[in-house]
């Protein structure tokens, strides 16, 4: 069986791959937008960075090189060696490491960042919004992209697919804007803004949290 990383570290040379649900159910990953300038919809995360950033699976760098060239410090992580040397081609700063692992910046960053669906690794969004939330510095936010309005909280078994190569299984997560508060409450997490943007790729919705005064049982 074939590892995921080796499909994903393969797609981003080739620019291809797709994602496949338990069920069946299979699209095309963006790659290439994930390689692409910012555009429009990334701003709307881009532009609320005022402070240091982790960009927790930065992928090929879009967004980290693009906060380095604005003067934001920013590191971009990734479990992807090749991931970690596109950011570096493009002028970001970047490290191979797994966001659940020791990370450099412990509860200094300003801003833990989640684009792309990020907040899905794993297959449990409220670990990670728990992990970012322990990233950050006392007044810091996460940066999110979440799902439309009526997808709840969806979590299940995925597999890359590359023509007729498919990987091992692994978990991954869905988290709509319909069900971000309350998961964030159940990460010591609040919801500071909630949002739509348009960018290439068509309609978007991110948001903004930052931790709350009153912390949930673990």
């Amino acid at each position: 069986m074939i590892d995921p990383l080796e499909l994903y570290e393969t797609g981003l040379c080739t620019g291809s791959g797709a994602m496949e649900t338990a069920t069946g159910a299979r699209w095309a990953l963006p790659i290439r937008a994930w390689s692409s300038e910012p555009d429009d919809g990334d701003r709307g995360l881009l532009d609320r960075c005022l402070g240091p950033t982790l960009d927790v699976g930065c992928g090929p760098g879009r967004l980290t090189a693009d906060l380095g060239r604005r003067g934001t410090p920013a590191l971009g992580v990734d479990i992807s060696a090749v991931a970690v040397a596109l950011t570096r081609a493009r002028g970001g700063t970047a490290l191979r490491r797994d966001v659940f692992g020791r990370m450099l910046g412990e509860h200094r960053w300003r801003h833990v960042l989640l684009a792309d669906g990020n907040v899905g690794i794993g297959g449990d969004p409220i670990r990670m919004l728990w992990r970012c939330r322990d990233l950050l510095d006392p007044g810091g936010s996460v940066l999110l992209d979440v799902e439309p309005p009526g997808t709840g909280l969806r979590a299940g078994s995925v597999r890359l697919v590359d023509g007729e190569r498919t990987s091992a299984w692994f978990a991954w997560a869905w988290l709509g804007a319909d069900a971000l508060t309350s998961v964030a409450a159940a990460a010591g997490l609040g919801v500071r803004a909630l949002w739509q943007v348009t960018g290439a790729s068509g309609p978007r919705w991110q948001a903004e949290l930052e931790p709350s005064d009153r912390w949930p049982c673990r």
